[in-house]
């Protein structure tokens, strides 16, 4: 055996999470280490919370300051990776996301050590984007990956849209964004999502086959060249910045209500009819306001 046993990590503000597992193995030929946060809620699919959050960049600080951990295994509880925003948390938990939080992805963006993704199942909408921007994505031959935040009335903005241009190109990034189709793993392998697909069954032996690869050269080699690449982001506003200029009442608006409204409710969202509607009383509103100002005007003369 080359590796060491997965070691859960204990120790101050690193004990009873209740969403991620967070544990940690070593190459007894190498000497490298690897961490491994687990995201731990398979009942719902994984779907991210603040508090998911909260755990996981406790999780990320203690392996980026831990000198002997080479890589960092970004993983996932059951059947799926995972689906995204917890629906029913996104209602108000996205208002202090947009405005008074980090994203996920900061995590990614900040690290520096090589973030593996290893993905099985769904990986859709925030775990998608979470997925590309770490530094590679290995994925299971029953991996799915797509977005849906249009679909849900979800507004995304921030360095990691655009960042998905450098990933697959502009064109198969607004189509996967704006459309919010699904892609299989072949799919996603062919457009270079991700950089390689194995049976479900060899997933975590490939991991570890890429980690002991990423061990057995310069760590601080590897943190130069991750510091490089990610680079690449930093030309790009923050999260949320758009969508508040945009939009900054988008979640009290009736279109930021209806497709999470519709989700849970599992029918059709009627967006356009919402945009008829306001349509109509911007009509109605400004039929009165010339009215108003005719009757000013006579009042005057």
């Amino acid at each position: 055996m080359s590796w060491s046993d997965w070691s859960g990590v204990t120790g101050e503000g690193l004990d009873n999470f209740k969403e991620i597992i967070y544990e940690k193995k070593h190459h007894q030929v190498l000497g490298g280490g690897v961490a491994r946060i687990s995201l731990n809620k398979p009942e719902k699919m994984n779907t991210l919370t603040l508090s998911t959050v909260d755990e996981m960049f406790r999780a990320f600080y203690d392996a980026n300051h831990d000198p002997s951990i080479g890589v960092i295994v970004v993983a996932a509880k059951g059947k799926h990776f995972g689906a995204g925003g917890d629906v029913d948390w996104e209602r108000w938990g996205l208002r202090e996301a947009f405005y008074n939080r980090y994203p996920h992805n900061r995590l990614m963006r900040m690290s520096r050590k090589p973030i593996i993704a290893q993905v099985q199942g769904y990986c859709i909408a925030g775990h998608n984007h979470m997925a590309y921007c770490c530094d590679f994505t290995i994925a299971a031959d029953n991996a799915i990956f797509g977005q849906a935040g249009p679909r849900v009335s979800s507004p995304a903005d921030g360095f990691f849209v655009p960042y998905l241009t450098k990933v697959v190109g502009a064109k198969k990034a607004r189509e996967m964004w704006m459309l919010c189709r699904k892609y299989k793993a072949p799919e996603a392998l062919a457009m270079g999502l991700i950089n390689t697909v194995v049976p479900l069954e060899q997933l975590e032996a490939e991991v570890d086959q890429w980690c002991q690869e990423l061990l057995s050269v310069s760590p601080g080699c590897l943190e130069v060249l991750k510091a490089a690449f990610d680079q690449e982001m930093d030309g790009y506003k923050e999260s949320c910045v758009t969508s508040a200029a945009l939009y900054p009442d988008w979640f009290d608006m009736p279109e930021g209500k209806e497709g999470g409204a519709a989700f849970v409710e599992k029918r059709k969202a009627e967006f356009w009819s919402i945009r008829q509607r306001e349509a109509e009383m911007r009509q109605q509103l400004l039929e009165e306001y010339e009215a108003h100002q005719a009757e000013r005007k006579n009042d005057k003369s």
